[in-house]
């Protein structure tokens, strides 16, 4: 375990209750509330100093509200330090009034899109959507590249195209873990490190494995490509809580880290647990 406090980059929490969530239909393990009450006992023992939520796919015309929810609960739990929201980014340059309505929350940090499920794997590089990207400059805000290992060569050509935006690649790429293959994509995870402005979310990869049966070696592989390419200079710690809990456990994620950096520097190991995060992000720690 670390010693010393820790961000967590990459949280979710939703009530269907209060917003609709239509993806939880199909997922009995998650189709439930998923609250900061039930985060706190999965991370017992964890000393985490601060959180950075991420969209959690609400019906898209409830992203506003989304993301005033999310504000509500960082007043009750100040570890809250960053949101990184939804917007209608395939609008174009006309997000803009999205995006100032969504900046009056202090917390807002990023913006997301889930390109991974879009169809069309050339979906991230339509003009309209770079255009929206791009305007994300002007608002000082990031975006998390959420995608699988089928969009890698089309993401390859959308990073280059929007070179002033801070980028972060989620659960590094979702490589085909479970079917145990490595390329193209770590050849592909080679290359986008070459853009300075993407970093890379050392998370939800035991998801991309079979949930029952992975083993850590396995893991280990895939994890040991996204460090070699991207450095500790630009890895960050997250916990992909509670979506990861289909396959491990906050705690064994946390842990199995933990072993695989036993012999790194502490400075690359705050590294990669704390700095990277507070810095993408603008978090004060």
């Amino acid at each position: 375990m670390p010693e010393f406090p820790i961000v967590d980059a990459h949280l979710h929490l939703w009530d269907p209750a209060a917003l609709p969530y239509p993806w939880l239909a199909d997922n009995a393990l998650l189709n439930r509330p998923y609250l900061l009450k039930d985060y706190c006992v999965a991370t017992e023992r964890v000393p985490i100093e601060a959180m950075v939520f991420v969209q959690c796919e609400v019906e898209p015309s409830r992203f506003e509200a989304e993301a005033t929810w999310v504000a509500e609960l960082a007043v009750r739990d100040p570890r809250i330090r960053g949101m990184v929201a939804w917007a209608p980014l395939e609008k174009g340059s006309a997000v803009r009034d999205d995006l100032e309505r969504l900046a009056h929350h202090d917390l807002l940090r990023g913006i997301r899109q889930l390109i991974q499920f879009e169809p069309d794997l050339a979906f991230c590089l339509r003009p309209d959507f770079i255009a929206g990207v791009r305007t994300l400059a002007d608002f000082d805000l990031c975006f998390d590249i959420c995608i699988d290992h089928r969009h890698m060569h089309n993401i390859l050509k959308f990073v280059e195209s929007v070179p002033d935006v801070p980028m972060v690649l989620d659960h590094i790429g979702k490589p085909a873990i479970k079917k145990g293959a490595m390329q193209p994509w770590a050849n592909q995870m080679r290359e986008l490190a070459a853009f300075s402005n993407l970093s890379c979310k050392i998370s939800g990869v035991a998801t991309e494995a079979d949930h029952r049966a992975w083993k850590v070696d396995e893991l280990k592989r895939y994890i040991e490509i996204a460090i070699h390419a991207f450095g500790f200079e630009r890895i960050l710690f997250g916990g992909d809580w509670p979506v990861a809990t289909q396959a491990i456990s906050f705690r064994r994620w946390v842990e199995l880290l933990d072993e695989m950096f036993s012999g790194v520097s502490g400075t690359d190991q705050r590294k990669f647990w704390r700095d990277n995060a507070a810095r993408v992000y603008g978090l004060e720690l």
